[in-house]
């Protein structure tokens, strides 16, 4: 299962944002997980059928899935790393 991973590429002013987009797929490349990358800066519609699926309207990336399945949020998936829980946060054990 490819998991998707929306972010957003021209986000200005978010250097955040850039940084937690960074740390995720870093761990996902570490983990050897393929990942479909998502553009919201692409278009508006992108970024409301993010916020649709996580349930959120004012939901910012990263947001991660594994097919239609919501994993979380950079918090949710920084707190698994911690926790060494990632790929049951991922839903992929």
């Amino acid at each position: 299962q490819l998991l998707q991973l929306y972010f957003g590429s021209s986000v200005s002013g978010e250097k955040t944002m850039g940084q937690r987009q960074e740390e995720v797929t870093r761990i996902l490349d570490t983990y050897k997980i393929k990942y479909e990358l998502i553009d919201i800066s692409v278009s508006l519609k992108i970024l409301q059928e993010m916020r649709t699926k996580v349930s959120t309207p004012r939901a910012l990336p990263p947001q991660i899935f594994n097919g239609q399945e919501y994993c979380g949020d950079f918090e949710m998936f920084h707190k698994a790393k911690e926790n060494k829980e990632i790929l049951k946060f991922l839903k992929m054990e």
